[in-house]
């Protein structure tokens, strides 16, 4: 039979998710395991009861909703994003793989499909690393990237840990129970906005992800000497800032000279001390952003970096300290999984281009334990992270509907 999508009711659930937000639309803000995370949290839950879902969350806060099959012995087929939102972003970025998740199922379901392996729909924890400082939170722990103990030093903005927080909110339990074993999903498919403006300027209906971004991003640290503006002598300075406006002019040379248009790198954090007209700034912090799908290519800004900071050091006769947040590698998408896209899109005769995804998402992370691919469809000017993020319910349907046709196929 053919799947039907109910395209009104994610356009009405996203709404309504959007609601659960710390700022006034058409901003969103939710940060993880804050109220507005919790509330949402609990109206999702109940969405995927009604669905008749078997629920279970871990310990820390990631949720599973799984559609039983006949076949209980066999790996599931997994899906899902997150519903984490930066500060001041939008309603699409996440929440359309969640909710256009969950139609798939309700769809599969309205036409009599019974699965023989398990599909399983997950919302990810901590996505966005608004609240400490590093992305992927509920991913990395799936997948046993990070170590647990890691965490244990993490403290927000108002110095409380991820396990205070966590357990305010409800998620209790060993955080070395999250990781899941290898053959777990015997495939994972994420449905996503772009967050890119291609697919719209190409006209094309969906795009099948053939690989995700290596991220590895670094905070920084210059300390000069301060001094009066007008009382000490251009000679005799030793400028923090000049000191990390060369740094962060030597990474962006770095990812210009690299030949390959997925190499990015960014400066996105300067902070100035003691940031005063009249005052030379005697110390600065940095955060950069560097990404690449190829790894050596990445690797190679990495060092470029850090050579610009020794030099740089030396001849401004300041100290530069270099702190790794995270340095992850690149993946590709399996190639059944992307297949299997891709045949769901030919069947329904919707255009579709193989591309990269320069962001990156919680499908870096499963892939190292699962089979994975990502169906991207468009946004309104490539826009995302902003209130004006758009996707429309023509794209969004779109998704749905490929993606609940390659889940059946999957799940068979």
């Amino acid at each position: 039979m053919n799947i039907q999508i109910d395209v009104n009711r994610i356009v009405r659930e996203l709404e309504t998710l959007a609601g659960f937000s710390s700022t006034p639309a058409p901003a969103v803000t939710r940060v993880v395991f804050s109220e507005e995370d919790i509330r949402a949290r609990a109206w999702f839950y109940q969405r995927c009861v009604e669905a008749g879902l078997q629920m279970r969350e871990d310990a820390v806060g990631n949720t599973f909703a799984r559609w039983v099959g006949s076949d209980t012995d066999s790996p599931a087929v997994g899906t899902g994003s997150h519903i984490d939102a930066i500060p001041n972003a939008g309603r699409y970025d996440g929440t359309v793989g969640v909710l256009g998740g969950l139609e798939a199922i309700r769809a599969l379901q309205r036409i009599g499909y019974q699965p023989k392996r398990s599909i399983e729909l997950l919302l990810f924890t901590a996505e966005e690393p608004t609240r400490f400082g590093i992305g992927c939170l509920g991913s990395r722990l799936l997948s046993g990237t990070l170590a647990p103990k890691a965490t244990v030093a993490w403290k927000d903005a108002d110095g409380r840990s991820l396990d205070q927080v966590r357990l305010a909110a409800g998620f209790s339990g060993d955080l070395a129970a999250v990781k899941l074993p290898q053959g777990y999903y015997s495939a994972f498919v994420e449905l996503h906005i772009e967050q890119g403006p291609l697919l719209e300027q190409r006209g094309v209906d969906l795009g099948v992800v053939t690989a995700i971004a290596a991220p590895a991003s670094f905070r920084i640290d210059i300390y000069g000497q301060g001094g009066h503006a007008g009382a000490v002598l251009m000679t005799d300075r030793h400028d923090a800032f000049l000191a990390s406006a060369e740094i962060a002019l030597a990474l962006e040379a770095a990812a210009r000279c690299t030949g390959a248009v997925d190499s990015v790198a960014t400066t996105g954090v300067c902070q100035i001390f003691p940031s005063a007209i009249n005052s030379i700034p005697s110390q600065v912090h940095m955060e950069a952003d560097i990404r690449d799908i190829d790894e050596s290519r990445r690797d190679k800004m990495i060092a470029a970096l850090n050579d610009a900071c020794e030099r740089v050091a030396n001849g401004r006769q300041v100290r530069v300290t270099v702190e790794t947040i995270n340095r992850d590698a690149p993946c590709a998408s399996a190639p059944a999984v992307s297949e299997a896209l891709e045949r769901a899109c030919q069947k329904h005769s919707f255009t579709f281009d193989r591309m990269v995804s320069r962001a990156y998402h919680d499908s870096l992370f499963m892939s190292r334990i699962s089979p994975t691919a990502m169906l991207f469809i468009p946004c309104r000017d490539g826009v995302s992270h902003r209130p004006d993020e758009y996707a429309s319910p023509e794209a969004i349907g779109r998704g749905a509907l490929v993606l609940a046709e390659t889940l059946r196929e999957l799940s068979a």
